[in-house]
């Protein structure tokens, strides 16, 4: 919580530099007889803008003060905080371990969803920033608006402003109809700027303008108009450096990090990759409408001890790839190439010291319940109802089971002469 304090002072924000302003725009008021209008307004955007600045202030302290407190009470176990975590009201869609680092991660995006700070998601590619975003977003008080995802650095640079911004017929060539942009998509809600330190500076200069003044201006038009938009970045860079680089500007830093978050890479998450592993195997099956997913011993074993430089994301894309391939029993033939251990050959099949008594059984009985379904479609013309009544068996289980061993009752029945 240093951290944020320290970050608060940089940017030039304390109680101090605030009862300064206040007290210049005392004096001005006292010691000038007569203000015409553009002193008026002049002292008018002081006043706003010091408003501002306390309202954040004093949010941001509140929140430091609430997470010191947190930390200075007896501390619980990992395990413990993960558990309080769940039986919370915390919405998290996925799996997580007992990994310290994710823990603290997570309660910190926990205690600052409701806000409407600012939130900078560090972490490598593939670990999860996004789902960070989906968490402060779904935990806040604008899960029902608007979650804008914006990849920045897959918008080409003349294309930048109208995409966040949007544009007026007529304002460029191509330009048919007006359009809104990404953070009027998102006003109420949230708007995630994934890959931030890809924007190029100027896109730099235009964000940090919208985010000072909370308004936005289409392109080929000089209305402004309001948007209220949280914003979460996230980046896989060392933005600080970029800095003292001058490919990122220092004063959109500061306003985009009032809270950091840091996900560790899945290689310091090893107790997820089981857990991971089944997760995304259900979601196999469930959107490949294919059987579960089997691994030999000799695969799990690699997968628990393979590094992941692409991290969550790799290992969704292997498992995928597995359910895919494996027509029973998934095993490293089925891995890809560039990491498949040496001296497995595509088409080898796993011995059976490869495999656990418990696989054995599972592929005797799935093989078992298979044929016996299959016989029992045939049977009964591929009449599902009829195959439920005939085993004594609920016919939505039955349907459960079909999916299960990909079979389709339409293939069993009578063909028509």
């Amino acid at each position: 919580m240093k951290g944020a304090k320290d970050k608060v002072a940089e940017d030039g924000v304390s109680f101090a530099s605030l009862i300064e302003k206040i007290e210049i725009m005392r004096s001005a008021l006292r010691w000038t007889e007569k203000l015409d209008r553009r002193q008026i307004e002049k002292l008018l955007s002081q006043v706003s803008a010091v408003r501002e600045q306390a309202m954040k202030l004093s949010h941001t302290n509140r929140f430091v003060s609430a997470s010191l407190n947190q930390k200075s009470a007896k501390k619980a176990s990992v395990a413990q905080r993960r558990r309080d975590l769940l039986e919370r009201n915390f919405q998290f869609d996925g799996v997580f371990g007992d990994s310290p680092r994710l823990i603290e991660a997570l309660e910190v995006a926990e205690r600052v969803a409701p806000t409407f700070l600012p939130v900078l998601v560090y972490g490598e590619s593939g670990t999860g920033k996004e789902l960070i975003a989906k968490v402060l977003h779904a935990n806040g008080d604008r899960a029902d608006e608007p979650l804008v995802t914006v990849n920045c650095g897959a918008i080409p640079d003349n294309l930048l402003e109208s995409e966040l911004f949007g544009h007026k017929k007529g304002a460029f060539t191509g330009a048919t109809h007006d359009r809104a942009g990404r953070f009027e998509a998102a006003n109420g809600g949230t708007i995630f700027l994934d890959e931030i330190g890809e924007l190029p500076l100027t896109g730099q200069v235009k964000l940090l303008r919208v985010l000072q003044s909370a308004e936005i201006q289409r392109v080929g038009s000089d209305v402004p108009i309001k948007v209220d938009a949280r914003v979460v970045a996230a980046t896989n860079r060392d933005l600080l450096a970029m800095c003292k680089e001058g490919t990122f500007r220092e004063d959109l830093y500061y306003r985009l990090s009032i809270i950091e978050i840091a996900i560790p890479p899945l290689r310091e998450r090893k107790d997820e990759i089981p857990l991971l592993i089944e997760f995304f195997a259900d979601e196999a099956a469930e959107q490949l409408d294919l059987p579960p997913l089997n691994l030999s011993r000799r695969l799990e074993a690699f997968l628990n001890r393979y590094e992941y430089p692409g991290n969550i994301r790799e290992l969704r894309n292997l498992v995928f790839r597995l359910a895919c391939l494996a027509e029973s029993t998934a095993d490293l033939r089925h891995l890809p190439e560039y990491i498949r251990p040496q001296g497995v050959a595509p088409d080898e099949e796993p011995k059976a010291a490869d495999l656990s008594l418990v696989d054995v059984k599972r592929l005797a009985s799935d093989q078992a319940e298979k044929r016996f379904l299959e016989k029992a479609l045939s049977q009964e013309g591929g009449n599902v109802t009829a195959v439920a009544k005939s085993i004594d068996m609920n016919r939505a289980h039955v349907q459960t089971l079909l999916k299960k061993h990909g079979l389709k009752s339409k293939d069993f029945k009578p063909v028509k002469a």
